[in-house]
């Protein structure tokens, strides 16, 4: 009951100060929120999207039908069941573990890695260049403070951390992937930014030079250095920063080297592109994949753990590192239900399944790498204080 007050709180709090920020905005027509929302497109880029075959009738389109609710509820029967039904443990009664990888003497190395920084932000050395992945370093995820706080506990990370970004990937528009104050201390520090069509709008508001957002349609490529290309690749989700839907696109993307493929999805529902991606560029050598914030109610939208291991066969994937938890919690389950059903879907699959804690550094040269089950001794020492010890699965 106390999380389901507590978000109660935060909502109607929430919904007090978004309209008290549009009252005082009213006056040309953005609300007091606009520097952190962003622009929707306009001119030249607003033309290329009506050129986009993915833009019909003034928004973007999922591949497939995609019906926001599934639950056969409607949209606010939904919310109801989302605001106001007890739910338990969406959150964990302790801090998570969390390490600090020393990411700058990981840029300066030579090995490929990548270290997951909670929810589905991602650090990654692959090929000698160094790519950051929604990076959300703030201490919620909302258009207000007070809203989608992030889990109890001494975040690890913050722009000074972060060493010079050859490529920031931004899969979308949300709140939880596109963090106005993350990206704007990072700026000075990235040559390079590729996202999907119409979030380069945003960006270029934020003091982003032009010349370095590279925006793209699905199916379309990036090559920023001889050795790494970036394929944006289809996604089945939505987008929208405030009251307007779809105006921007949403993604996944394939880094591509000479010796590596890293896949990584983005917000999505399971769908056929899927096993399209892994048709055009399997076998994956990592598959880094949404598993968290689902509900049977929008499944189209997020996949239900059982669906991110589907997914990852489809893509014919070596490994998968699952994120999109772990940090925030913005749907109905129990804060650890995505590790326990996704280890049990993987079980006897081809791919490995990597679970690191929040900071801890996955080594891509070092296939035989192998995690703690962290949340089950989360579980096991709820209230009891006790030290997470470092076993092997």
């Amino acid at each position: 009951m106390f999380e389901t007050m507590t978000r109660r709180k935060f909502i109607q709090r929430g919904a007090a100060g978004l309209a008290l920020a549009s009252v005082a905005g009213v006056g040309g027509g953005a609300c007091a929120l606009q520097p952190k929302i962003g622009p929707l497109p306009q001119g030249q880029r607003l033309e290329r999207i009506t050129a986009s075959p993915n833009y019909v009738d003034g928004a973007f389109r999922n591949q497939l039908p995609t019906p926001m609710m599934t639950s056969g509820k409607g949209q606010l029967a939904t919310m109801w069941d989302f605001l106001f039904v007890p739910k338990e443990r969406l959150r964990p009664d302790q801090p998570l573990p969390m390490l600090k990888t020393d990411l700058k003497a990981l840029a300066a190395g030579s090995d490929d890695a990548v270290v997951w920084l909670g929810h589905s932000s991602l650090f990654l050395r692959l090929g000698g260049n160094t790519v950051l992945m929604d990076p959300v370093f703030s201490s919620f995820a909302a258009p207000l403070f007070f809203m989608n706080r992030a889990f109890d506990g001494v975040y690890p990370y913050s722009p000074a951390d972060i060493p010079d970004i050859d490529l920031l990937a931004i899969s979308h528009d949300h709140w939880d992937h596109l963090d106005h104050d993350t990206v704007v201390a990072l700026r000075p520090r990235i040559k390079a930014v590729v996202c999907p069509l119409g979030v380069g709008a945003i960006l270029e508001d934020w003091g982003f030079d032009s010349a370095r957002i590279h925006e793209a349609d699905w199916n379309e490529d990036v090559r920023l250095a001889q050795n790494l290309t970036v394929h944006v690749l289809p996604a089945r989700h939505f987008s929208g920063r405030w009251l307007t839907r779809n105006k921007t696109l949403w993604a996944g993307f394939l880094l591509e080297t000479p010796d590596r493929k890293v896949f990584y999805s983005g917000d999505s529902g399971y769908g056929p592109h899927f096993a399209d991606i892994g048709a055009k560029f399997g076998p994956v050598d990592l598959a880094i994949m949404e598993d968290g914030q689902y509900d049977p109610g929008w499944k189209n939208i997020h996949m239900m753990p059982e669906e991110v291991a589907k997914g990852a066969e489809d893509l014919r994937a070596k490994a998968i590192l699952p994120v999109h938890s772990g940090r925030f919690t913005i749907s109905n389950h129990a804060w650890d239900d995505p590790y326990k059903r996704l280890a049990a879907a993987s079980e006897g699959k081809a791919f490995r399944l990597l679970t690191p804690r929040i900071g801890e550094a996955v080594d891509m040269e070092q296939p035989a790498q192998r995690f703690a089950r962290w949340w089950e001794a989360e579980a096991r020492m709820a209230g009891g204080g006790r030290q997470i010890q470092n076993a092997a699965r």
